[in-house]
């Protein structure tokens, strides 16, 4: 009999102390018996890691040899992922934001999806919580070889790029070097394309796992705009410096790179964020990046770079 799938669901804290209860609910509750729990305390101000001992506590001491909790200075989101994954024992890892909430049972049919594919990584649908509707977001389904256009697709935003929409084999992460990102957004996908792209198998859960609070929709500023674009550019262009290098055939994102580099022109252009002067061989890149349909630079813009690129 093969032994039962082990499951780390690592979990950054920091400041999430309105949504720490729910958040917690959904996780120790959760009928697999077979996981390890590990918050990360990311040094949080408010009562966030009060709440949940409280609530373990209470209602969760017989989970108490399952739970991990880390205390930390705060670093961020992806150094609190990473001190997660450091101390996770599991087979797989599953990492979750703290404000968020899993649906019931759900880490049983993962569990099980695993036991009957033995994939590398099982992906899921996810729900969009708003504060007066939800919207499921479903998934698109990929052959078990299809990491190289699953990878293409999270970058282009055909696919989701978050890491809570993944579980993934433990040694992806222990047996290749998973870089992290320089700058917040736009980190889960910096992270899940090289995941991803190492894999060997994948596997889609046509299940609502995950449900994501999402708040003001039209909050953004032009001005927070702007620089959200800049740090996507900015955090895949170290990725593209990271691993153009490589040889394609042991290149987790080999697949993107012309997308990268095509996307950085353009923002540069559209946005004025004068990439071209930071990094003086982006347009020379540009200039021999292959022109592609199915990206998130429309194929007008990307002829627009291009010719913008010889004048660089």
């Amino acid at each position: 009999m093969n032994k039962p799938v082990t499951i780390s669901i690592i979990a950054p804290i920091y400041g999430v102390e309105p949504y720490i209860i729910e958040f917690a609910e959904s996780v120790l509750s959760q009928s697999y018996p077979h996981i390890e729990f590990i918050f990360v305390n990311d040094g949080t101000k408010d009562r966030s890691v009060e709440l949940l001992e409280e609530l373990i506590e209470r209602k969760y001491q017989h989970l108490r040899p399952q739970i991990k909790i880390i205390h930390k200075e705060n670093a961020g989101l992806p150094a609190a992922r990473r001190t997660g994954l450091d101390n996770a024992t599991g087979d797989y890892i599953y990492h979750v934001d703290s404000d968020d909430w899993l649906t019931e049972g759900s880490i049983a049919k993962i569990a099980q999806k695993i036991a009957e594919t033995d994939a590398d990584i099982v992906y899921f649908n996810y729900v969009k919580e708003y504060p007066t509707r939800s919207s499921v977001k479903r998934e698109r389904e990929y052959r078990s070889d299809d990491q190289r256009l699953y990878v293409r697709n999270m970058y282009n935003h055909l696919s989701f790029g978050s890491l809570c929409t993944k579980c993934v084999r433990r040694t992806i992460y222990t047996e290749n070097t998973i870089y992290s990102p320089k700058y917040g957004y736009a980190e889960d996908c910096y992270v899940s394309t090289q995941l991803v792209g190492y894999s060997r198998s994948l596997a889609f859960l046509d299940e609502n796992v995950y449900h994501y609070r999402k708040g003001n929709p039209n909050a953004l500023t032009g001005h927070q705009r702007r620089k959200r674009k800049r740090e996507y550019a900015l955090n895949f262009i170290d990725l593209y410096e990271k691993y153009r290098d490589v040889p394609h055939d042991k290149n987790p994102v080999a697949i993107i790179l012309d997308d990268i580099v095509m996307q950085a022109g353009w923002y540069s252009l559209f946005y004025g964020l004068d990439l071209y002067a930071q990094y003086p061989w982006l347009a020379g890149a540009v200039r021999k990046a292959k022109m592609r349909c199915n990206t998130d630079v429309w194929l007008v813009s990307q002829l627009i770079t291009k010719l913008h690129a010889l004048f660089k």
